[in-house]
């Protein structure tokens, strides 16, 4: 088959990976074709940071100079990676000029496994600066753009990711998330977005934002390329002393319906702050694992209400930490002509940090000063455990819980900077997982406004791999037309 007759909005990775097993197209061939498409689309996009030509052709070769016989399974597969992973001699930024420059000596964890399954980097996707924030508008190089409207916001912090795996710019890509990141942007693009528990991917080599809550998880075009890439990446890492990795592997989800589950449909997610429309399409997704066999009943979950006030303490706190190491002398930005170290420090960071990351260290590092640490930080962490315990409760009565993914759909840029509350409060269905340290996978369940609308569900420790059963029967029942408008435009 000639790659020219390829459209790439019909490739998933699972796609890509039966061409290139059947020989009708060669892994230079596949990586080409992305190529193009990047050059095609993403100056309307702007997904991609750092678009490394040079390195995913000489891959690709690689990969075609093996006999097919002797290739791995995913071996030639193409990949986008949101830049906040170590990857050797490849800038890796987080999206702030503190970083312009930095290219790492080793690799991240998930980024030998990737290297080692024989995957095809083409480059580093955009994010919001150092993953804080829910629309990618914190990145300080380049706003992403929603390929359904570009006149919106992708989400974030993984904006790039989502907007990426949306537009076909990759068949997938890996980002992370603190408390919504995959999630919250693969609901506003219309893609599918996995967060595992936490402990089932090593963080070596991921530059952290707040260390007991990240996770490293795929964004892709469909369940079963979720289910694989995690695959690829889970395992316990002894340079991550967290990392625990998966009991068993999640193999392919084949299930076609939910006959005897329990899905929980969590109360508080669903009150005033979901937009009608968005609550009109969740509703049909509950009807729709009702007709599938599963029993829906609601649930409540008191104290999730106050998960974005415990989120937004223990977070800040973790970077304010995290970020210290950010001083101008180990690496990156460094001010010049300062009298004193005192001085070069302030200046560095001055220069170097963006508004956001800015006011997050300031309150972690408030909530964390002698005198307030009990009144804040403490009192936040007591938060979290009547969260985890509430979770444990609701896990008793039902197999996995369900829920909007975002409150809304993709809203304009510009339109909530002004205001942190507002755009905090994306994030209002996603961060109590987070900090309950579950599994969470959204998958497109409809539309409003003509809008990609993201059903959560929720499981367990480590349930991921009936929780991506589930979310695979749903899929398979909902069948949605998944091509943004830029996509059609851009064929």
């Amino acid at each position: 088959m000639s790659p020219h007759r390829l459209d790439v909005l019909d490739l998933t990775a699972h796609r890509c990976r039966e061409l290139l097993e059947a020989g009708d197209v060669s892994a230079t061939e596949l990586a080409r074709l992305y190529l193009h498409r990047i050059a095609a689309v993403d100056g309307a996009v702007q997904a991609y940071l750092l678009v490394d030509e040079e390195g995913a052709l000489a891959k690709a070769a690689a990969v075609d100079a093996k006999p097919r016989g002797e290739r791995l399974p995913w071996e030639g597969v193409p990949i986008g990676l949101k830049d906040i992973f170590c990857v050797k001699g490849m800038e890796t930024t987080c999206g702030s000029r503190i970083l312009k420059g930095y290219h790492p000596p080793y690799d991240a964890t998930i980024i030998g496994k990737l290297r080692a399954a024989g995957l095809v980097f083409l480059g580093k996707l955009n994010m919001d600066e150092f993953a804080m924030g829910s629309s990618t508008e914190n990145s300080a190089f380049q706003t992403t753009h929603n390929p359904w409207d570009l006149e919106r916001v992708p989400g974030g912090s993984s904006g790039g990711s989502a907007a990426c795996v949306a537009a076909a710019e990759a068949p997938w890509a890996l980002g992370t998330d603190t408390g919504g990141s995959i999630r919250q942007p693969a609901s506003l693009c219309g893609v599918v977005g996995l967060k595992p528990t936490y402990g089932a991917v090593s963080r070596y080599g991921l530059v952290a934002f707040a260390s007991s809550l990240d996770q490293i998880g795929p964004l892709t075009r469909d369940v079963k390329d979720a289910a694989a890439l995690l695959d690829i990446i889970a395992g316990r890492d002894p340079r991550d002393s967290t990392s625990i990795g998966l009991p068993e592997p999640v193999g392919t989800p084949s299930r076609t319906d939910l006959e005897g589950l329990r899905f929980g449909v969590i109360k508080e997610f669903i009150g005033e702050a979901c937009e009608p429309g968005v609550r009109e399409v969740f509703d049909s997704a509950v009807e729709m694992i009702s007709s599938l066999g599963g029993v829906c009943e609601e649930v409540s979950l008191p104290s999730v209400e106050q998960g974005i006030a415990a989120y937004y303490l223990i977070a800040p706190s973790e970077a304010s930490s995290n970020l210290a190491r950010f001083d101008g002398v180990r690496y990156g930005h460094r001010a010049s002509g300062a009298d004193d170290l005192y001085e070069m420090y302030t200046r560095t960071r001055s220069e170097g940090f963006g508004p956001e990351v800015k006011r997050r260290i300031m309150i972690g590092t408030y909530a964390l000063s002698a005198g307030y640490y009990d009144a804040y930080y403490a009192q936040a962490q007591r938060t979290r455990t009547l969260i985890i315990r509430d979770f444990a409760g609701a896990f008793d009565r039902f197999d996995f819980l369900v829920s909007p993914t975002s409150p809304s759909v993709a809203f304009k840029i510009g339109e909530k900077t002004a205001d942190p509350l507002a755009m905090y409060l994306s994030d209002l269905c996603t961060i109590p997982v987070n900090l309950a340290g579950l599994p969470g996978i959204s998958v497109p369940a409809g539309f409003s406004q003509g809008l990609p609308v993201g059903l959560q569900i929720i499981g367990p420790h480590f349930s991921e791999k009936g929780m991506l059963g589930a979310a695979h029967a749903l899929e398979q029942r909902l069948a949605l037309p998944l091509v943004p408008p830029l996509a059609e435009v851009a064929r």
